[in-house]
């Protein structure tokens, strides 16, 4: 159990004397010791996802400790276009490393460039389509992590 005291001035709080203590025992969470893991990005194999862009996951259940999320990096071919899809369970980050695209989430579309963050909430239609001009490639960051299950198709 940890003890937290909180201290307080009387000014503050009233009370004639200087100060006063609140005690709450909180149970510590018990942590297990994981050692560090870094991937390379360059280690991992391709494939191909339910939506249809190929990925390299940097970080997930098949290689790593990973429990609440996952992180990937998507390429598009220039003019390539994801199948419109959504997740129940995972909500979605995009990060826009290289390219230029347009992003629809629920029939909303905008078009986003490297350096943009998207957000996709859990159970939104989303797809993203790189520009005729260059490849897109972007970091995508699931919470729960990724999974075919949770890829719902249109």
């Amino acid at each position: 159990m940890a003890t937290i005291v909180i201290l307080c001035h009387a000014s503050f709080t009233r009370l004639s004397g200087p100060a006063c203590k609140v005690n709450l025992n909180i149970p510590q969470k018990q942590y297990v010791n994981i050692a560090m893991t870094v991937n390379s990005l360059a280690s991992q194999a391709p494939f191909t996802t339910a939506d249809g862009s190929t990925i390299r996951s940097i970080l997930d259940s098949t290689n790593a400790p990973v429990e609440k999320q996952s992180l990937a990096e998507a390429e598009l071919p220039p003019d390539g276009v994801t199948q419109r899809h959504y997740h129940r369970k995972s909500e979605e980050l995009y990060f826009i490393l290289e390219g230029q695209a347009t992003m629809e989430i629920d029939g909303e579309t905008r078009k986003v460039a490297q350096g943009d963050g998207i957000l996709i909430p859990a159970g939104t239609w989303h797809q993203i389509h790189a520009s005729q001009d260059s490849p897109l490639r972007f970091l995508c960051c699931c919470a729960p992590p990724y999974s075919h299950e949770d890829t719902y198709l249109e």
